[in-house]
């Protein structure tokens, strides 16, 4: 479980579907840039990665329900697992060394 919110880009995703299901990539992708200042090659090197690794770790896990082929994602039948996790991170976000999450 940590190992799906200490990325930061997954606990991005995590974090966007926890507020809004279904989400769809492009929408997830500036919440994963946030702390960054993005040019193209940033928005499409993210997008390639949160195809590649990101969202289908996070989907194997049951965390997510991703569909490819629509781009969309929703939470899975194990968020609740992470949830509370998920929001005590957040919660203390401010608490946490910088360059965490």
């Amino acid at each position: 479980m940590f190992d799906e919110l200490w990325n930061t880009h997954r606990h991005r995703i995590l974090l966007a579907v926890s507020d809004q299901t279904p989400r769809t990539e492009d929408e997830v992708i500036p919440e994963c840039l946030a702390l960054e200042e993005p040019d193209d090659d940033d928005r499409n090197g993210v997008k390639t990665e949160l195809r590649n690794v990101h969202l289908p770790k996070l989907a194997e896990h049951g965390y997510i329900e991703w569909d490819a082929e629509t781009q969309t994602i929703w939470r899975g039948p194990n968020f609740e697992e992470v949830a509370p996790l998920l929001r005590l991170v957040d919660d203390h976000r401010d608490e946490l060394p910088k360059g965490w999450l």
